[in-house]
């Protein structure tokens, strides 16, 4: 996971959301540190790993990579801690991200994707800042290298680079959505493989037999995103309460009862003719 800060005070509110996030999973056992530098631009780079000699150790602890599975109860209180860090309630309270919803969906809509995925790697990737750009050369809302993005048609001309074209939005949402989906299909619809892949590139997670690569960043971002995915996926509406009065057995549903008649009286041997 990279995450980028345009200033000295988002910075330091970025780094006490993901030290909460990290503290938070101490008790796991896994180790995950938070590195990270700020640049002469004023903005703050931050990622699981030393990415160059530039980054220095923010946090030493724990994670929740590889913990144990300690079913449903466990999840809850953990989704429910991670809904309180900071770097939760900045990605859910961003101005981006009641502006970039629609556009986030209708791709994701495009591609067959859930919409909850799709806004989880853009909360993950760059925190709903279309002109984040990270260390490796990543730009825009799904952090795209330019090399990918040209799979896609993202491609410079004589006015804009493709570097420029992945800070819009729209083009950066269509070229992440569409690569995305390649990755779910690639990998038998595995979300989190596909994930990987998205982080660590396809031959990684091939190189390591169609697993989850063993790199500190990408298990923190498969993590990351599939929690903000259950986070940004909505309730389900709770079950009707209302009860159907069943019709009468004795009346045949959609007909109307029949009126009674009166039985018919004995006929007298007059009345039939018959002496």
């Amino acid at each position: 996971m990279v995450v980028t800060s345009r200033n000295s005070r988002s910075a330091r509110k970025v780094i006490m959301g993901l030290v909460a996030v990290f503290s938070f999973g101490c008790a796991c056992g896994a180790r995950a540190d938070l590195w990270g530098y700020v640049d002469d631009n004023g903005v703050a780079h931050f990622a699981t790993e030393p990415l160059d000699s530039r980054y220095r150790l923010f946090f030493k602890g724990g994670s929740t990579l590889d913990a144990p599975g300690a079913g449903e109860r466990a999840e809850a209180l953990s989704d429910e801690a991670f809904r309180r860090t900071a770097i939760y309630q900045r990605a859910v309270n961003h101005p981006n991200l009641k502006r970039l919803l629609p556009l986030i969906e209708r791709n994701a809509r495009l591609q067959s994707l859930d919409p909850a995925l799709v806004k989880a790697v853009v909360a993950v990737e760059s925190g709903f800042d279309p002109a984040a750009v990270s260390p490796k050369g990543a730009f825009g809302l799904m952090q795209l290298l330019p090399d990918t993005a040209a799979r896609y048609g993202v491609i410079g001309d004589s006015k804009l680079s493709a570097e420029q074209k992945l800070l819009d939005p729209a083009v950066n949402l269509r070229a992440g959505t569409h690569y995305l989906h390649d990755l779910i299909v690639q990998f038998a619809d595995d979300v989190s493989l596909a994930l990987a892949a998205y982080n660590a590139g396809e031959q990684a997670v091939l190189h390591y037999g169609s697993r989850i690569p063993p790199f500190a960043e990408t298990q923190e971002f498969v993590r990351l995103v599939e929690q903000f995915r259950r986070l940004f996926t909505p309730p389900l509406p709770a079950p009707s309460r209302l009860r159907l009065k069943l019709p009468d057995k004795r009346v045949p549903v959609g007909r109307a009862q029949p009126s009674a008649s009166p039985a018919p009286s004995p006929r007298s041997a007059q009345d039939t003719g018959l002496q």
